[in-house]
């Protein structure tokens, strides 16, 4: 099973894309992981609306056409860490070869993005910027990962 991540942007916050980059690290030792970061729609002459369409024209652009689509968003499905580790060994045993994660920019996904997930999820019913989410995204999936090796991270 292959990971890949689509974020709008870049981390501009040093800490976290420390953080990112040890828990992408972190994840690889589990399963084959890219992150690709696509330029922003953000343009001082458009508004929300048509940012967040141009922002998700750009990411349906990049999704390889076989990927299982993951959007995360704050109406999406609450897992647990354990939830989210069993959703992973679910797909693993279906045999799901690309399962791509998709982050929006500041202003969230556009509903087309929504509309093609296969999964729609929240981290939290909490607001995090959408470069924290990076980071916890990343963290969950690791955590997930070691919750299905039986490690002691999760404890």
């Amino acid at each position: 099973m292959r990971f890949e991540l689509l974020f709008l942007g870049k981390t501009k916050e040093e800490y976290l894309a420390r953080g990112i980059a040890d828990f992408s690290g972190r994840l690889k030792r589990y399963v084959d992981l890219s992150i690709r970061t696509l330029k922003s729609g953000q343009d001082s002459d458009r508004d929300d609306d048509a940012i967040r369409r141009a922002e998700g024209q750009l990411l349906l652009a990049r999704l390889a056409p076989n990927s299982r689509l993951v959007a995360l968003d704050p109406n999406g499905r609450a897992l647990t860490s354990p939830g989210l580790a069993g959703l992973l060994t679910g797909w693993e045993n279906e045999g799901a070869g690309l399962i791509t994660f998709v982050l929006g920019g500041p202003l969230g996904l556009a509903p087309e993005v929504l509309e093609r997930a296969d999964l729609t999820i929240s981290l939290s019913p909490l607001t995090f910027t959408h470069e924290m989410a990076r980071l916890i995204l990343l963290e969950q999936l690791y955590r997930a990962w070691t919750i299905k090796a039986g490690t002691g991270y999760h404890k």
